[in-house]
C-alpha cells in the first residue's frame, strides 16, 4: 500500500501533517511551495475572519471565546495567531497558544502562532499560505489574529473575508490613529473589555469617526459591538454580526477574492524577482556595495534599480 503524501494527509485533516506543512511554508522551503500547488484547488471553502487591534485589547481572549462559540455550532476552526518577532530569537513572543489551552484535545480546532519576522503590514509573509493549508484541511472557519495597530496594519484586508478591529476603553489615541489608515479596513469594530469605565466614550469616538465617512445606499456601515471576552458577553452577538456581513457581501465575494489574488500574485512576483536578483544577478557583496553608494549619495536609487533591471533582462 502506497504511503499517503503530505498533501494527501493535509487534505485528510491530519493535525501533524498540517503542522509540518505550516513549518515548510514558514521556512520558505521549495517543498512548501509545491505543497500549495497540490492543495490549492481544494481551497476557497473556509470563511476567513481577521481580528486586529492594539496590544492589550484582549484579541487572543476574544478569539478564544469566538472559537468556543463557533464550535458549539459544530463548525471546525483554524486559528493563525501572528505575533511580533523577538529581536533575539526571531520567534513569536506573545505565545497565543498558551492563552488558548482550553481547546487542547479538540480535534475540531487547530491553533498555530507565527512570527511576523519583521514583515510590515501586521502579517507574516506566509500567513496567506498557512490559511490556505487550514482551508484545504477542511476547517470551516479560519481566524487570523494580527499584531499591532496603525497605518501599516492593512494586510489583513488583503487576506481575510471580514476584518474586525478590536479596541478597549480609554484607547483615545488609538482611535485617533485609526483615522490615518486602519479605519478604512474595518468591517466591524469591537470595543472589548466593555465593563471598564469609558466604554461608551470609546463607542462615541468611533461613531464620530464613522460619521465623517459617506456611505452610499446599500453600503455596509461598520457596526460597533461591545464585548467582554473574559466572560463571553457579547461574543454570540458579534458572530451574528459577522454572519450578517457575510450575507451582505456574498454578491461581491468573488470580486473581493480576485482583488486579494491580484495583491498576492504581485507580492509573490516582487519577492521572487528580488530573490532572483540577489542570488543570480548580483555578485557576492554587490548589493551591500550599492547600498553604500546610495547612502553616500554617489548613486541614486532609481539609477541603481535601472542598472539591476537591465542586467536581469540580459541574463
Amino acid at each position: 500500500m502506497t504511503r499517503p503524501t503530505l498533501s494527501e494527509r493535509v487534505l485528510a485533516g491530519d493535525a501533524r501533517a498540517i503542522a509540518r506543512a505550516i513549518s515548510l511554508i514558514e521556512d520558505e522551503a521549495p517543498s512548501g511551495a509545491e505543497l500549495i500547488r497540490r492543495i490549492f484547488g481544494r481551497t476557497g471553502q473556509a470563511y476567513l475572519m481577521g481580528v486586529t487591534g492594539p496590544p492589550g485589547a484582549g484579541k487572543s481572549t476574544l478569539v478564544d471565546r469566538m472559537t468556543t462559540e463557533i464550535r458549539k455550532t459544530g463548525q471546525t476552526v483554524g486559528v493563525v495567531a501572528v505575533d511580533p518577532t523577538s529581536p533575539y530569537t526571531g520567534g513569536a513572543i506573545l505565545g497565543d497558544r498558551v492563552r488558548m489551552q482550553a481547546h487542547t484535545g479538540d480535534d475540531g480546532v487547530f491553533i498555530r502562532s507565527m512570527a511576523t519576522r519583521g514583515h510590515l503590514g501586521g502579517l507574516a509573509r506566509a500567513t496567506g499560505e498557512v490559511a490556505s493549508v487550514l482551508d484545504a484541511s477542511g476547517k470551516d472557519i479560519v481566524i487570523i489574529e494580527t499584531v499591532g495597530v496603525g497605518q501599516d496594519e492593512v494586510d489583513i484586508v488583503r487576506t481575510a473575508d471580514v476584518s474586525i478591529v478590536t479596541l478597549v476603553p480609554g484607547a483615545g489615541d488609538e482611535v485617533q490613529a485609526l483615522k490615518a489608515g486602519i479605519m478604512e479596513i474595518a468591517d466591524i469594530f469591537v470595543v472589548n473589555k466593555a465593563d471598564r469605565e469609558g466604554a461608551d466614550r470609546t463607542v462615541s469616538s468611533i461613531e464620530a469617526m464613522l460619521s465623517l465617512h459617506t456611505f452610499a445606499e446599500g453600503d455596509w456601515r461598520p457596526p460597533i459591538m461591545k464585548t467582554e471576552a473574559t466572560s463571553g458577553r457579547g461574543v454570540p452577538e458579534l458572530l451574528e454580526t459577522i454572519e450578517r456581513f457575510k450575507q451582505h457581501t456574498a454578491p461581491t465575494q468573488g470580486s473581493r477574492r480576485r482583488a486579494r489574488a491580484e495583491w498576492r500574485l504581485r507580492e509573490l512576483l516582487g519577492h521572487r524577482f528580488l530573490r532572483h536578483v540577489e542570488e543570480s544577478i548580483l555578485k557576492a557583496g554587490e548589493f551591500e556595495a550599492i547600498l553604500e553608494r546610495i547612502a553616500s549619495r554617489e548613486l541614486d536609487p532609481y539609477s541603481a534599480v535601472d542598472g539591476i533591471f537591465q542586467r536581469s533582462v540580459r541574463a
